[in-house]
């Protein structure tokens, strides 16, 4: 029997960047505490000035804008497209990143998680979408005033979190949001 909870945007914990240079609003993960022993985590951060990013090791990382004009990435000294809102990137954790504004402040939304240990499908939505998934855990992520899934509305940066299916999953959306399937690896 598969759990459902709900995330709410009012809800979640700020803490300081593992290189101090800012500070994240986490939203959910599998495990641990502080910025260690997590196989994935979700989290928001705020970003009012270029620089460097927190180093994860072992991790992979996708990054979105989700509010602002965007951002130009270096990773490993090699500067990316513009990041421009809702268009996400992937990286290595351990990549040595960097961002420069494009016109100031943004928001960003984040998926951390270890390649050992799950695999990770990431994917934005907008209008009314139905899907099939046999992942064990499913977020859906909205960036709309207003999201439908399941039999739950989400608010704003609202996630609601599907734990411990087992079988062929039928969700429905409604709205703009972010969806992550996560299946546990061995």
């Amino acid at each position: 029997m598969s759990a459902v909870k709900v995330w709410r945007a009012t809800d979640y914990i700020r803490m300081p960047w593992k290189n101090g240079g800012g500070s994240t609003e986490e939203i959910t993960r599998d495990a641990g505490t502080g910025l260690d022993g997590f196989g994935w985590r979700l989290s928001i951060a705020d970003i009012g000035e270029s620089g460097g990013f927190s180093t994860f090791a072992g991790y992979q990382r996708v990054i979105t804008v989700i509010k602002g004009a965007g951002m130009v990435l270096t990773v490993d000294g090699e500067e990316q497209r513009g990041l421009l809102p809702l268009q996400p990137f992937a990286f290595s954790g351990e990549s040595d990143v960097s961002c420069r504004l494009i016109t100031g402040p943004i928001r960003d939304f984040n998926l951390i998680y270890s390649p050992q240990h799950y695999h990770a499908r990431l994917q934005w939505m907008d209008g009314v979408q139905r899907f099939f998934t046999t992942a064990q855990t499913v977020l859906v992520f909205s960036v709309a005033d207003e999201v439908k899934v399941l039999d739950q509305k989400l608010g704003h940066h609202d996630c609601l979190q599907i734990d411990g299916n087992t079988g062929l999953l039928d969700v429905s959306v409604a709205g703009r949001c972010c969806i992550i399937e996560l299946t546990q690896r061995g």
